[in-house]
């Protein structure tokens, strides 16, 4: 996804906020019954009831999320999981970097 994507995809506080919050999920959310929150993610229903908003308007924000490469998804039976994509925040931050501040 191209620099400019990446920024509009940013440039909503709602998925700034996640993805902040996915950087340190321990710090940011309860132990999960279903799976470890670094090993598979936060679900989705921790991260709507964290926002305040409700599961299909969390759902589309994660998807612009994941459809930036900023966000990975993880499928486990009924669940469904978000982890920050470490690599694609790495390789926005040094291009942001080679633009604005060479």
């Amino acid at each position: 996804m191209s620099l400019i994507e990446i920024l509009k995809t940013l440039a909503n506080e709602n998925r700034l906020t996640i993805l902040e919050w996915l950087q340190d999920p321990e710090a940011h959310f309860p132990p999960q019954k279903h799976g470890d929150l670094i090993e598979y993610g936060v679900c989705l229903g921790a991260i709507a009831r964290k926002l305040g908003i409700s599961q299909p308007a969390a759902t589309n924000h994660m998807k612009v999320l994941v459809n930036a490469g900023l966000v990975t998804l993880t499928r486990n039976s009924n669940w469904v999981y978000f982890r920050v994509n470490k690599e694609t925040v790495s390789l926005f931050l040094d291009d942001l970097q080679t633009k604005i501040a060479p």
